[in-house]
């Protein structure tokens, strides 16, 4: 609180304190993230390069032999699965932050009532929250970026464009598991339920490992419900020049800006309820 300017007969600048409100939310959040650095670091890039090892390289060079070198679709099949990879790591990293760090404001440590009984507004804990989730992610993809650049699974020319839609599928699917988990008074093995019955079959039925024409048609409704094949689809546009329609890059975008705006007009009204309580 260093930086509030003091004025005679007034212990803090109130309206200074309620302008930067979101950001020092999000420096707190933050603060705790750096006591788990060495955990964050772990999870948020191990298992991607695991991935990118064992299925990338390791299954990939099955497929690549079995067709002649020609991978899928005249592209090796690490550079195939590669924008699935880097937008799983941004979706993950991101909901990471906003699923038991929500529950905890709320439930746990309660520090949500804390911050509510100070000039900083219920919504600026939303944006708070969601802006160190956001902090989180783009570190993630940035650096799961630069190990796919280092593996070549990715040119240099869609490096940025590539990080865009992935932090796009992040940034959309954090904001619906924030309004999920601003909903929920506790765990009981919620959040397990979610990984098990939502992730894992998004993550295997969104067009990761192979084309989502290629799957049963009575499956495919699984990827174009899913921010993954979204992110995934408009990656493989950028790196392999995959061939799609106009229509179908407006209707990936307009989908992430959907799932933002629905996510978050869904958490504000939660969390001035729960915060009134």
């Amino acid at each position: 609180m260093s930086d509030l300017k003091f004025v005679p007969g007034q212990a803090v600048n109130v309206r200074h304190a309620m302008r930067v409100g979101t950001f020092r939310v999000a420096e707190y959040r933050l603060k705790n993230m750096a006591k788990w650095w060495d955990a964050i670091i772990a999870f948020g890039i191990g298992n991607p390069v695991l991935y990118l090892v064992s299925v990338g390289i390791g299954i990939g060079a099955l497929v690549d032999q079995s067709t002649g070198g020609h991978g899928i679709g005249g592209v090796t099949y690490l550079q195939f699965v590669a924008p699935a990879l880097l937008a799983s790591a941004a979706m993950q990293g991101m909901s990471d932050e906003v699923t038991f760090p929500v529950l905890e404001g709320f439930t746990w440590s309660k520090y949500f009532y804390a911050i509510g009984g100070t000039v900083v507004s219920n919504r600026q804990i939303v944006n708070g929250i969601y802006l160190a989730a956001f902090i989180r992610g783009v570190w993630t993809v940035l650096t799961y970026g630069l190990i796919l650049l280092a593996f070549q699974a990715i040119p240099l020319a869609s490096f940025f464009p590539l990080i865009l839609s992935s932090l796009l599928a992040g940034a959309g699917w954090s904001a619906v598991m924030m309004a999920i988990s601003a909903h929920i008074k506790d765990d009981d093995g919620f959040f397990a339920i979610i990984g098990r019955f939502v992730i894992t079959p998004m993550f295997l039925f969104s067009g990761t490992f192979y084309p989502l024409s290629q799957m049963p048609f009575y499956l495919q409704w699984i990827g174009w419900i899913s921010p993954l094949w979204h992110s995934t689809d408009v990656g493989r546009v950028l790196t392999i020049h995959q061939p799609t329609e106009v229509w179908l890059m407006v209707v990936h975008f307009a989908y992430f800006i959907a799932m933002f705006v629905g996510g978050l007009a869904f958490t504000y009204p939660v969390f001035e309820r729960r915060l009134s309580e």
